[in-house]
């Protein structure tokens, strides 16, 4: 392809709002440009990258027999509310009305409709396993789309489904799958790891997450040298079992205005340990809102995933001074003991006592508690792994490190079946809801976070395997009939064996020329300049920065030289 020809419009100038170094790049070496919030419109090169990671995906899907469609991209909103999945998904479900009045969604993700298009068409456990997947745009509403292609609205995505008539099926299709996915990982070369992750608004069990390490992720990965990696919205901890504990009997002390933990520490002189936190939130569900107690040590943080989850609500958010009011609640004196709403508590303090709470009374405390005789269902994992905690597979201590998902893989279970009624008929022709798994890539988040991890202070610098072209011409005059007959012949010769180039034509100064190449991130340049003078044209590599001289003396030869360090 020659420059002249080809739509590439690079640019000085990043977006006003890009921050991350992918956003920041892409734009400036025209691979994507932003047409609205968190939308995208993807030029020739993101393009061809693109199609690129679509073929390794596709690839390693069908060794698995899976089977590659499309279902539309708008989905009628009927199916949604038969899995129940309209509310749950509030306002990033972007509603339509066609012109007859019916009610569709632009797709964010296609478990409904997936289950519509084998309802009634799969009848038999004969007919299964089976996996279905597409390689489809999406769109979810994103209140702060940020970060260019990380955190758009519109994105394009890989979405695989798998039906099955047993949960052994089932873990064998997943192990499969997650197979498949570091096989797409590796095949991009990128540095990833597996993670035990929260379902979210997909729902299921068994989630796991296909995170790429960068510091520029957005995820907390919780890791240890023993193999253990979780999302630290999912990651557990070994129970700490603390020494240092308070000695006092069950008694009720004034506390005058001691609310915070830090105040209350200082006023008892012991450890944060020694208290119970209460944190106060109000979980909401589709027909209704709840205030919620969550009690964990002073000394640690609530992870908001599990509070949720624990509650089982669409979500939760901080409750403000009249939701305590209205419902009789001290803020700073709450505690367990008489408690009259619902509250859950840490797991970690089941059966610790010595420990100081809320009276539930405004400037008192209880000292020297029991968190005993509680029902064994207000114990859950509520707090938030941190620095300093220990693997609860091996007792080192975590390290942390950033992530970007790139992948997350689910076990739905019969969710979505049983609600929207698909059942096949199992060996004693008995209707059974379908048992499914639900498989994602984000194939256009890829292409960012390649981005991010390819890059130097030039600008992109991309692998040969995934580069939009293999290697780039240079021309330094194109007034210069020499150079230029010289360029046409290497041109010819590279498309003719079949070598991707971009032959920049442009009648552009020479640094000009050189800043869109090291911007761009092609693997490897062809310069023909004044050397040609001294019958000498140079190559240079990207990544390395390794430049060869070679002589044009005798053409074949050099020809050869050139094709050899392109494929190197």
């Amino acid at each position: 392809m020659k420059f002249t020809k080809f739509y590439a419009p690079t640019s000085k100038n990043a977006p006003k709002d890009a921050q991350l170094t992918s956003h920041i790049l892409l734009s400036r070496a025209g691979y994507i440009e932003q047409l609205g919030s968190g939308l995208y419109n993807y030029l020739p090169l993101a393009n061809t990258m693109i199609e690129k990671i679509k073929n390794i995906v596709i690839k390693r899907m069908q060794e698995i027999d899976a089977n590659y469609l499309n279902l539309s991209f708008v989905c009628p909103l009927s199916y949604w509310d038969e899995s129940g999945r309209s509310f749950v998904f509030g306002k990033e479900l972007l509603r339509f009305k066609d012109r007859k009045d019916n009610d569709f969604i632009l797709s964010p993700t296609a478990e409904e409709a997936i289950v519509a298009l084998v309802r009634g068409k799969i009848t038999s456990y004969k007919q299964l396993p089976i996996n279905l997947f597409q390689i489809q745009s999406k769109f979810r509403d994103e209140a702060r789309p940020r970060f260019g292609l990380l955190r758009g609205r519109e994105f394009i995505m890989k979405d695989a489904y798998s039906f099955h008539s047993s949960y052994e099926s089932l873990d064998e299709e997943f192990l499969k799958v997650q197979n498949a996915y570091c096989k797409i990982l590796d095949d991009l070369k990128l540095n990833y790891a597996i993670v035990d992750a929260d379902s979210g608004a997909i729902g299921g069990s068994g989630s796991k997450e296909f995170m790429v390490i960068a510091p520029s992720g957005e995820d907390d990965l919780a890791i240890c040298k023993c193999g253990y990696c979780a999302n630290v919205e999912a990651a557990k901890r070994q129970k700490i079992n603390y020494e240092n504990k308070i000695e006092a009997n069950l008694s009720k002390f004034k506390t005058p205005n001691i609310k915070s933990i830090d105040d209350l520490a200082n006023f008892f002189k012991c450890e944060k340990h020694n208290l119970i936190k209460a944190v106060v939130k109000k979980a909401i569900y589709k027909d209704k809102e709840e205030l919620i107690v969550y009690f964990i040590r002073g000394n640690d943080e609530l992870n908001e995933v599990k509070a949720k989850n624990a509650a089982n609500a669409i979500e939760i958010v901080d409750a403000n001074d009249e939701d305590l009011l209205n419902n009789s609640l001290c803020a700073g004196f709450i505690g367990p003991f008489n408690l009259d709403i619902k509250f859950f508590i840490d797991e970690e303090l089941k059966n610790e006592d010595n420990l100081i709470c809320g009276a539930n009374e405004v400037d008192y405390h209880l000292v020297g508690v029991k968190i005993t005789n509680f029902l064994d269902e207000r114990f859950k994992d509520l707090s938030l792994v941190k620095q300093g905690d220990k693997c609860p597979n091996c007792s080192s201590e975590l390290d942390f490190v950033k992530g970007i998902e790139v992948g997350h893989i689910f076990k739905l279970g019969d969710k979505y079946s049983k609600a929207m009624n698909a059942t096949y008929l199992d060996e004693n022709g008995k209707a059974q809801a379908f048992i499914m798994g639900c498989y994602g890539v984000g194939i256009s988040r890829l292409l960012a976070v390649l981005a991010e991890c390819k890059n130097d202070e030039f600008g992109l610098c991309w692998d040969k395997s995934l580069s939009p072209f293999d290697t780039y011409i240079i021309l330094s005059d194109v007034k210069n009939e020499e150079q230029m007959n010289i360029a046409n012949e290497i041109y010819a010769y590279l498309k003719k064996n079949n070598i991707n180039v971009l032959f920049d034509d442009r009648n552009e100064r020479f640094g000009v020329k050189i800043n869109d190449y090291e911007l761009i991130g092609i693997p490897s340049a062809i310069i023909i300049g004044k050397k040609i003078q001294e019958n000498l044209i140079e190559l240079k590599d990207r990544k390395s920065k390794e430049s060869l001289q070679i002589s044009l003396e005798n053409k074949e030869e050099c020809f050869k030289k050139i094709k050899e360090f392109i494929e190197k």
